[in-house]
């Protein structure tokens, strides 16, 4: 426990799935956490499960492909709590993640970059120069396994996420003299119902599914912590083992 007291930490896409499960989990190791989401009603809930655990939030409702409102969110946080130490960027669009690259249109594919690396971009640069005040920044920006094997159908998200993977390289190296560590996570998670609706189990060793509270938000937890604090430019795969094949 405690392992984030007196850090704070802005966590996008946070009102579901994998940015739910790490807001509350920064927020259980002591971070203040800005909840960020489009949808109020999921903001407002995750806040609601972090103050009855005991832990300190605030609700941002926001569209982070909007450069006016990530501004709006970053100037809140910072109004409210002096400066931010983490950035984890986990929003995306799932309504526009899958296409054949036949039918992929520059409107689809734009609006996965729009959520994706430019989100991410925009989000990193106004959290820049309070990551870089605090000494020791952090940015967790989440990618895909699925850019990396060619995932079908998901063509436009696959193409979206392996830009991320660049977008984080290059900060790493770049804003390394600032001291702010700049990684990716790649996972493999149950994020959009698959276990409920009958898919295929994915072909892990593990043999399932990750768990986004159980699985994937302890690796962010890591990121984010000081026992990371060697560790930049790098993509760690919470994936059961997926990575494998992928390697042959």
């Amino acid at each position: 426990m405690d392992r984030l007291k007196g850090k704070v930490a802005v966590v996008t896409g946070a009102g579901r799935g994998i940015g739910r499960a790490t807001a509350k989990l920064f927020a259980a190791e002591g971070a203040k956490v800005a909840v960020v989401s489009l949808t109020p009603a999921n903001v407002e809930a995750v806040v609601a499960d972090i103050e009855a655990a005991g832990g300190t939030a605030l609700a941002v409702p926001a569209d982070v492909s909007d450069p006016a409102q990530t501004i709006a969110v970053v100037e809140k946080v910072v109004a409210t709590w002096g400066g931010i130490d983490i950035l984890a960027n986990v929003a995306f669009d799932p309504s526009v993640v899958t296409s054949s690259l036949m039918e992929l249109s520059v409107e689809q594919l734009q609006r996965n970059f729009d959520m994706g690396p430019i989100s991410y971009l925009r989000t990193m640069q106004a959290c820049y120069p309070h990551l870089k005040a605090s000494g020791a920044g952090r940015i967790i920006n989440f990618g895909s396994l699925a850019g990396i094997t060619g995932l079908l159908p998901y063509a436009p998200y696959n193409m979206a996420k392996e830009a991320v993977r660049a977008l984080t390289r290059t900060a790493a190296r770049e804003w390394g003299p600032d001291k702010i560590t700049v990684n990716n996570l790649l996972p493999v998670a149950d994020t959009w119902g698959a276990a409920e609706s009958n898919a295929p189990v994915p072909t892990t060793p593990l043999g399932r599914f990750g768990s986004p509270e159980e699985d994937i938000a302890p690796v962010a937890l890591f990121l984010a912590s000081k026992d990371a604090q060697f560790i930049t430019g790098y993509s760690l795969t919470p994936d059961g083992g997926q990575i494998i094949d992928s390697a042959r």
